[in-house]
């Protein structure tokens, strides 16, 4: 799962690297765009609806948190 999630975001954003970067939202690396469409590939990777409560800052700051979100939404 990691690894397909990795896949996604380099397609997505191949100028950053997601193995090092912890602080995607905090530092204003990803921008609004970029979340959007992260949210939509993620949803359709994975046939998961990440809804309102998921997108909070936290979720969407490194690769490991994004894994760990998904993870939640699949697995319940």
């Amino acid at each position: 799962m990691r690894d397909q999630i990795l896949e996604i975001l380099t397609d997505i954003r191949p100028d950053i690297d997601f193995e090092k970067e912890t602080k995607l939202i905090d530092d204003k690396i990803l921008e609004s765009f970029d979340i959007i469409t992260i949210v939509g590939e993620l949803n359709d990777a994975f046939d998961i609806e990440i809804g309102p409560k998921e997108l909070i800052a936290e979720n969407f700051n490194s690769l490991d948190a994004l894994t760990e979100m998904v993870d939640e939404l699949v697995n319940g």
